[in-house]
């Protein structure tokens, strides 16, 4: 989480990349070259603005030049910076599909309504995006965001719910 909700992230800085001070950023786009596409990137809260132009797709990501950043000492000193833009650039989702961002804090239930615990992040191995959550004992489960795991989300709830199946894989 962080400090402004109406902002969304859309990348992390991974690594500086080469010595011209080019960033390799981890996206969290569905394609890494639209990591630019909703206008300049923000910090987290938003008191910093970067204009980013993608040089390449690479890895889990891509390499990108930002204004300001010139050499690979300025690259290195933003390691692990969480770049948003505002919510408001974003186009809406669409019907089962869900930002991130909006999924973290859900409250987590069972089937029959019990609740669980509290969706505390999301994150894409490479294989397809894995609900972490901490149950009601503190444990952090992992579950599989597939409609099979977890048929239900409720936004306006402010709830989603798990199968029981994956209730048992998640023990």
């Amino acid at each position: 989480m962080h400090d402004r909700p109406d902002l969304v992230c859309l990348a992390a800085v991974a690594a500086a990349h080469g010595v011209r001070g080019e960033l390799r950023l981890r996206c969290f786009t569905e394609r890494p070259e639209n990591v630019a596409a909703y206008g300049p990137l923000l910090d987290e809260r938003g008191d910093r603005l970067f204009r980013v132009r993608v040089l390449r797709a690479a890895k889990g990501g891509a390499i990108v030049a930002a204004e300001g950043v010139h050499d690979r000492d300025a690259a290195e000193a933003l390691r692990g910076l969480r770049l948003h833009v505002p919510r408001a650039a974003l186009p809406p989702a669409g019907e089962d599909e869900f930002y991130h961002e909006d999924l973290v804090g859900l409250a987590v239930a069972a089937p029959d309504g019990r609740t669980l615990g509290e969706v505390v992040a999301v994150h894409d191995f490479g294989a397809g995006d894995v609900i972490a959550w901490r149950d009601t004992d503190g444990a952090e489960r992992l579950t599989p965001f597939t409609r099979a795991h977890v048929p239900t989300v409720d936004l306006a709830a402010e709830r989603l719910v798990v199968a029981d199946e994956a209730l048992a894989e998640a023990s």
